[in-house]
């Protein structure tokens, strides 16, 4: 045992409870201490022959023994017939020493309903966060919009910098991500006239803006691929990855991969949906001509039969990892030259339920996967992991499976929110980082195990064992109804980073409209211990 173990059994606890076993020689004592910050319990026995001296047992952590309950183990020096108090314990001893982290709103006052989130937290200065939202007809824009918010100091204050817009086009699905050497670039939509049989306007298209200050300004819009007089076919939903990987020969590229519908949002099954992909290797400046990766396509009609999700990531060596949901389940391809070749696609597994679902108070709400690497120089450097959401318990709960051999292979789902199985509470819209310092897992995602109706609330869950066992932190957000009347958006977001980890969000605010906040969460690199 560690030293301040040793001290921190000595110390007086913090709470303390002792319990006869009914058919045992021995009671046992527990309590709860401090070494550095974080929480030990330890245990003694004292027999009836010396009721006056305990034997030291040892101590544990009390996050270890909350993750060994939650999975029905047993818990260390624990008597099994004194489980359930225990138990008991952890709970009141978890509760109590539960920390509000600060929750801190990113949008103006007088922002129109933002929704569809991203953030990045700038590797060269953590301080530095860039997000991005798309805001409803805020005046003088008179349709969606979007924006950029920029926090010099670590998220406590934001910064509203709208996007440039010349052609006054609907914007929106915005992604933003941070290079190493600080560079930060805002992909997004630019469209006008979908689902319009001859519109007087007709433009689609993908745009990339670069920032080399922080956010605070960026360079003129570069298209991905931009259609000019036309919305056939239509481009959706971009993700994109810096290549920041130290041993990369593509270091500092920038991948982006998307859905294209021949037609959005149509029944015809003539029309189809495939992901599309093209690189950047000048620094955003200009991009390769786009090119289908999906050998299997899905539906135009934007739901579980449409392939959708493409988020792409990198690997230690510069590998480009692509997952997406359609019709087949969850699909995987890798490039190992920089984006240029793909492999054949590969199912990963099923999504039972599909990833289109509904949730009371919702337009509409989703599962779609989240892709990210470790890139850490941890015991867990290189591996893969997806997060996303299905319904194989009969209800909407939130997974993540991980590759160590770069998508050989998988691990078997890991289901991250803790709530009782098959409880018929719904989770929904995640996202995930994974930090690049310490390898940690967080995911961010909307949570309903302990409200009714569309009384919504949020989660953080956390794993420092390589995505094994998840820890849930409830987000100090104050719960909110949803209203089906506003379009909520599709997805949530988080940006990890030496042990910074900030999730971002849409909620209701008093007035009944939507604003955006972020949580401000800070671990010891690699530990569940909060230092916020």
């Amino acid at each position: 045992m560690s030293l301040d173990l040793m001290a921190a059994a000595k110390q007086p606890s913090i709470f303390a409870a002792s319990f006869r076993s009914m058919n045992s020689w021995a009671d046992q004592r527990l309590s709860i201490a401090l070494a550095g910050n974080e929480p030990y319990i330890c245990v003694e026995e004292f027999s009836s022959d010396m009721p006056d001296t305990g034997i030291f047992c040892g101590c544990s952590s009390l996050v270890r023994w909350n993750e060994l309950s939650q999975q029905n183990q047993r818990l260390p020096f624990v008597k099994p017939l004194q489980r359930c108090l225990v138990m008991a314990l952890i709970c009141v001893c978890s509760s109590s020493m539960t920390r509000a982290q600060q929750v801190v709103r990113v949008t103006d006052a007088d922002a129109i309903n933002p929704a569809e989130v991203s953030i990045a937290i700038n590797p060269k200065n953590p301080d530095n966060i860039v997000a991005a939202s798309f805001q409803t007809g805020r005046p003088p824009r008179p349709r969606s919009a979007s924006y950029n918010y920029v926090s010099m100091d670590g998220g406590k204050t934001w910064k509203s910098i709208p996007v440039e817009d010349p052609k006054s086009l609907t914007q929106g699905d915005d992604a933003v991500y941070f290079g190493n050497d600080g560079a930060a670039y805002h992909a997004h939509l630019s469209f006008v006239g979908i689902r319009v049989a001859r519109p007087q306007r007709a433009e689609s298209g993908i745009l990339v803006e670069a920032s080399r200050d922080g956010g605070l300004t960026w360079n003129e819009s570069v298209p991905t691929i931009n259609h000019i007089n036309s919305v056939t076919p239509f481009e959706d939903k971009p993700g994109i990855v810096i290549d920041n990987a130290a041993d990369s020969r593509h270091k500092g590229s920038v991948y982006l991969a998307w859905t294209r519908f021949d037609v959005y949002g149509v029944s015809d099954p003539e029309c189809h949906s495939q992901v599309y992909f093209s690189r950047s290797i000048d620094g955003g400046k200009t991009f390769s001509m786009p090119f289908r990766i999906s050998d299997t396509g899905g539906d135009c009609r934007d739901s579980d039969n449409t392939v959708e999700g493409a988020v792409p990531a990198v690997g230690p060596k510069g590998e480009v990892y692509v997952v997406w949901a359609g019709p087949l389940g969850l699909i995987f391809k890798k490039s190992l030259d920089g984006g240029l070749t793909f492999s054949k696609d590969k199912v990963m597994g099923p999504m039972p339920g599909g990833w289109d679902f509904s949730v009371e108070g919702l337009d509409r709400a989703n599962g779609m996967p989240v892709t990210a690497v470790d890139l850490s120089s941890g015991p867990n450097k290189g591996t893969l992991y997806v997060n996303w959401i299905d319904a194989r318990n009969g209800d909407p709960d939130v997974f993540m499976s991980s590759s160590r051999d770069g998508g050989e292979t998988w691990s078997a789902p890991v289901r991250v929110n803790d709530d009782p199985l098959k409880n018929g509470k719904v989770q929904f819209f995640t996202w995930m980082s994974v930090d690049p310092s310490d390898g940690s897992v967080n995911i961010v995602f909307y949570d309903r195990r302990d409200t009714e109706g569309a009384q919504t609330k949020l989660t953080l869950a956390r794993s420092v064992d390589g995505g094994h066992t998840f820890v849930n932190y409830q987000i100090s957000q104050a719960p909110f109804v949803c209203d089906p009347k506003v379009f909520f958006g599709d997805y949530s977001g988080i940006s990890a980073y030496d042990g910074r980890v900030v999730p971002i969000f849409m909620h209701f605010a008093e007035d009944r409209k939507l604003a955006v906040s972020v949580a401000l969460f800070h671990f010891k690199p690699g530990t569940q211990n909060r230092i916020d």
